[in-house]
Parts: structure tokens; C-alpha cells; sequence
């Protein structure tokens, strides 16, 4: 008689290999190279500037167009990834950086694109004489002033409302900084960065069109790209050019939000801080796709997790022995490295200022200062004005979104256009309407402004209310919270931190977007409305050095004001009453 036992349970891992899928995502990774190769090739023609480039107006060269604006937007971003990833963590773990990083970035985002465009492009040339590598760098530069700051401020806020329990767990862990980031601040900071990603890249085609078509000192330079095809249509009015630039974007917005949104989206939803899964969670196609390549897990496994084992062994706590001098050393190193980057910064503002004293002195009277100021005056109270406008109306809907993914999908890419769509392709309707019904634009810049800016706080609401755990949004059902005492308990509490950084960012963005929205002009009409942005652009486009200065400073002033007084005091209060613990 055979004695039986119990059977076992077993896991088998079947040998996984290359198949039909990982052929296509070679395919596509080429095709990817490939275009990089076909439009960065345009980018290093040479340039004259006595001969400026001119602007094709034949549809058929719109994909061609298309390729090259892209491929700007696409570089702008990688860089003001890799730009916010790394000032949001030095202002999250320095007191000292934080002092310093935060009224920077306060600063900087107040500074129009126009502004850098007015001190970048000519050094630029001057660095790539003779190419028109010059004139594309500073186009992207335009384009990663126009992303960098809100996804900047997004991570710098996700890491410092981390909960406790989670650093806590990674101190108990003896984790490294790289560990302790790579699996536990940067996944907690996943959603709120891809979602703020998602709006700085609508931020970045709102102001290709100033990007691409660079009117300073007296030059219309005009790059080949849809930006400058829409620019050039508007001077022209050529409503058929202009529908055709529209059609392009909104075909480039649906296909990013497919290929490249949608699926992080997916991905990062694992990282929720949650007991229990939500019932609907996010897909993508494209997602589930690339999860059955075994391309990325080879190159996982044979290429990068060795690379990060050699780069990181020596720093890991079993592998840590007594060096208090190598640690001294680092340490003085660390400093010395601060002290030279810091003499270097104020070296390169005190010469700054100097040379703005300079073009100052003389030209600048105490009347003219003054209606700068007050012409300020009245560009912050359609900021305010668009800021309550859009919290009321957009917070909401965000929340009612992010509590529905399905509605997500669809809403989603409406969300996208709605933030990519430039302002002044809207002229031709808007212009029209305004002279028709009689609204002068002092009240409906308001509305242009909130075109371009309102975004910011709807899509940082809908990351907010995605994030809330599934398992407090059961037990408020449990406890049958109901309307404002869901509201007041969990929605206002979980997305407050979210709508400071959206709220932040929108008014500093639409400050930006003054220079577009107080100036309307299709064909030969001509709008202009009293404030501070209509009067940059204008004297941008003449090249008047010292009122570009003055005009600048005024609304860096203003802007890092209300980030004082306003913004900074929300984010603290935030970081103290809502962090999940």
C-alpha cells in the first residue's frame, strides 16, 4: 500500500523570451530614432540673420512642421524633468537649499516667456554662430520656461507630505538616499508628478507659437514649426491655414495622451498609498502592450540592475564599513561645491543687476515707474479674479473625474486640449465677438486668461482626488458621509495640498499669459486691454531695453509678493494639517 501525501503547491516561472511584441517595440523604438534623426537634422542648417528663414503656408508641410515643434517639446520636457525631480528634492531635504531654491523658483516663473526670449536669443546665437542651433536652443529654453516651474513645485510638495510611518519605515530599513528615493519618494510622488507633467506639456504648446515665432529688438524670427505656421496664419488671417495648425495639434495631443499619458497613468497607479484596490482602476492598451515585451526586462535584468548594483554597493548598509575620513572628505567637498556654485550665482545676479541699473539709469522716470505699477495693479486683479473663478467652477469637476476613471478616460484628453489649445488661435472667434458684442478687453482678457491657466487647478485636482485611498472612500460610504460632510471630512482635506499647487501655478502662470491674452489682434483688428502684459508685449516687440527691464521687474514683483503673502502660507498650512499619517 502506497502512501499518498499532500500534493504540493508551486509556483512555475515559465522561461519567458522574445516574441512578436518585443519586435514591435523595436520597431517603434527605430521608427522614434529615426525621427529624432529626420527633424534634429533641420536644427543644424546654417543661419544668417540678415536672411530670415520664411514659413511655408502649403498644408502639405504641416506634418513636417508638426515633427519639428514636437521634437522641441519633447527635449524642453526631458530636461524640466530632470530640472524639477532635482530642485523639488534639495528644497524637500535642505532647510538652506529650500531658502534659497523656493523664492528662486518664485522669481523665475513670474518672468515672461517673452523675457527670457529677450535675454536668451541673442547669447544663444552668439553661442552657435553661423547656425541655426542657436536660435532652436533658445526656442526650447522658451518652451522649458513654460513647463518647468509647475511640475517643479508639484514634486517639491509631494515629498514633503510623504507620510511619516513611510520614512519611518525606510529609516528603520537602513535605507540609502538613492533607496530610500527610489522606492518610496519618488513612487509617492508618481501621480502628482505625471498629472502636473501633463499640464507643463499643455503649458509648453500654449506658448509654442511666442516660442517659435521670436519677435525681439526688432527681428521676426520665425522657426519651421506649427507654432510659427499658427503665428504666421494670424498675421495673415488665413482662417483655412489656421484650422488646418488646430487639426495637427489636437491629432498630437490625442496620440501623446494614448502613447505616452494614458499609459504612466496605469502604471503609477500601483504606487497608490491604499489596503484596498480600487474597483476601476486605470488602463491603457498601450500599457498592457509594453507589459508582455520582455525587451524592458532583459534590459532590466542583464543591463541597468547591474549598472545600479556597481554604482550603489558600495553605499549600502551591509556593505558600509567605519570611514570617517572618506566621509569628512565628501562632506568638505559637498561644501566646497556650494560655496563655488554659490559665489558663481550671486557673482552672475550682482552682474545682472548691474548691467539693468545701467540700461536703467536715465531712461526710467518716476511717472512712467509708476503707471508700470499701476498698469500691474490691474493685471493682478484679473490674476484674482481667474484664480476664485476657476476654483469654483473647475474644483468640482476635477473631484467628480477623479473619483470616476472611466470618466477620467474620456475627460482626460478633453483636459489636454482644452490646456494645450493656444489662446490666440481662439482670436478668430473671440475678437469677433467681443467687437460685435461690445466687451472691451479689460473684462474679457479675464476670460482669455482663464483659457490658458484654469488647467493648472483642474488637473491637480484630479490627481488629488485620484490619490485619495480607496480604503478611506469606503469607510466614508460606511459611515454614510453624504455631501458637505464628505466634503469637509475627506474631498477638502485630501485635495487641498493639490490645489495649492495648482492654484499657485495658475495664478503665476496666467501673469504669463497676460502678454497674450491683453492683446488680441487677427488680420487687422486689434485689441488691447490696460495692464501690464499688453504693455511687455509691446515694448518687447520695439525693443526697448530699459522698459522691458522695468516692466519684468515689476511683475516679478508682484508675483513673488503674492507668493509671500498667499502661496507660501497655504503650502505650510498644508504640509502641517493634511499630510496622510
Amino acid at each position: 500500500m502506497k502512501s499518498s501525501t499532500a500534493p504540493q503547491l508551486a509556483i512555475i516561472q515559465e522561461p519567458r523570451a522574445f516574441g512578436w511584441v518585443d519586435a514591435l517595440v523595436m520597431l517603434a523604438l527605430l521608427g522614434l530614432l529615426w525621427s529624432a534623426l529626420h527633424f534634429g537634422k533641420g536644427m543644424l542648417v546654417s543661419f544668417d540673420p540678415k536672411v530670415m528663414p520664411q514659413v511655408d503656408p502649403s498644408p502639405s508641410l504641416i506634418p513636417y512642421y508638426a515633427g519639428r515643434t514636437l521634437l522641441r517639446m519633447w527635449i524642453a520636457f526631458c530636461f524640466s524633468l530632470l530640472f524639477a525631480v532635482g530642485t523639488g528634492y534639495l528644497a524637500a531635504k535642505s532647510k538652506r537649499a529650500r531658502a534659497l531654491i523656493l523664492p528662486a523658483l518664485d522669481v523665475l516663473q513670474s518672468v515672461p516667456v517673452l523675457g527670457f526670449l529677450s535675454a536668451t536669443v541673442t547669447g544663444f546665437m552668439a553661442l552657435f554662430p553661423g547656425s541655426l542651433l542657436g536660435v532652436e536652443c533658445a526656442a526650447i529654453f522658451a518652451i522649458f520656461t513654460g513647463q518647468v516651474w509647475n511640475m517643479a513645485f508639484g514634486f517639491y510638495h509631494s515629498m514633503v507630505t510623504i507620510p511619516t510611518d513611510m520614512q519611518e519605515a525606510a529609516s528603520t530599513y537602513g535605507l540609502t538616499r538613492w533607496q530610500r528615493f527610489r522606492t518610496v519618494e519618488l513612487p509617492a510622488s508618481a501621480h502628482s508628478l505625471i498629472w502636473n507633467s501633463m499640464m507643463s506639456f499643455g503649458g509648453g504648446w500654449f506658448f509654442v507659437a511666442q516660442s517659435e515665432a521670436i519677435s525681439v529688438m526688432n527681428k521676426d524670427i520665425k522657426l519651421p514649426g506649427l507654432g510659427s505656421y499658427m503665428a504666421q496664419s494670424i498675421e495673415r488671417g488665413d482662417n483655412n491655414a489656421a484650422l488646418w495648425a488646430v487639426v495637427a495639434m489636437i491629432v498630437l495631443i490625442v496620440a501623446s495622451d494614448q502613447l505616452v499619458w494614458r499609459p504612466m497613468l496605469a502604471w503609477a497607479d500601483k504606487f497608490k498609498v491604499e489596503l484596498t484596490e480600487s474597483a476601476t482602476p486605470a488602463t491603457s492598451w498601450v500599457y498592457n502592450l509594453l507589459r508582455g515585451a520582455y525587451l524592458f526586462t532583459w534590459i532590466s535584468e542583464r543591463i541597468w540592475q547591474p549598472v545600479i548594483d556597481t554604482l550603489f554597493r558600495a553605499s549600502s548598509p551591509a556593505a558600509r564599513r567605519p570611514a570617517v575620513v572618506n566621509a569628512s572628505a565628501k562632506k568638505l567637498l559637498g561644501r566646497g561645491v556650494a560655496i563655488v556654485a554659490s559665489i558663481w550665482m550671486g557673482y552672475e545676479v550682482i552682474t545682472a543687476l548691474v548691467a539693468a541699473v545701467a540700461a536703467l539709469h536715465g531712461a526710467l522716470t518716476a511717472s512712467t515707474f509708476g503707471h508700470i505699477v499701476w498698469l500691474g495693479f490691474l493685471t493682478a486683479l484679473r490674476v484674482a479674479a481667474m484664480t476664485v473663478l476657476a476654483t469654483l467652477v473647475w474644483t468640482p469637476v476635477g473631484v467628480w473625474i477623479g473619483f470616476h476613471p472611466r470618466v477620467a478616460r474620456f475627460a482626460q484628453p478633453l483636459a489636454q486640449i482644452g490646456a494645450s489649445f493656444p489662446v490666440n488661435m481662439t482670436f478668430p472667434i473671440v475678437v469677433g465677438f467681443f467687437v460685435a458684442s461690445h466687451v472691451t478687453l479689460n473684462w474679457g482678457s479675464i476670460l482669455l486668461i482663464a483659457m490658458g491657466t484654469q488647467w493648472y487647478i483642474l488637473f491637480n485636482v484630479i490627481a488629488g482626488a485620484m490619490a485619495i485611498p480607496n480604503d478611506l472612500q469606503e469607510a466614508a460610504r460606511i459611515y454614510g458621509l453624504r455631501r458637505w460632510d464628505l466634503w469637509r471630512t475627506l474631498i477638502l482635506p485630501a485635495i487641498f495640498p493639490f490645489w495649492v499647487t495648482g492654484a499657485c501655478t495658475a495664478a503665476g502662470g496666467a501673469w504669463n499669459a497676460s502678454i497674450v491674452a491683453e492683446l488680441a489682434t487677427w488680420g487687422d483688428t486689434t485689441l488691447k486691454a490696460d495692464g501690464l502684459g499688453a504693455y511687455i508685449a509691446s515694448v518687447t516687440k520695439t525693443g526697448d531695453t530699459a522698459l522691458i527691464i522695468a516692466s519684468i521687474a515689476v511683475m516679478s514683483l508682484f508675483v513673488v509678493l503674492m507668493n509671500k503673502f498667499i502661496w507660501r502660507r497655504l503650502y505650510a498650512y498644508a504640509e502641517r494639517r493634511f499630510k496622510l499619517d
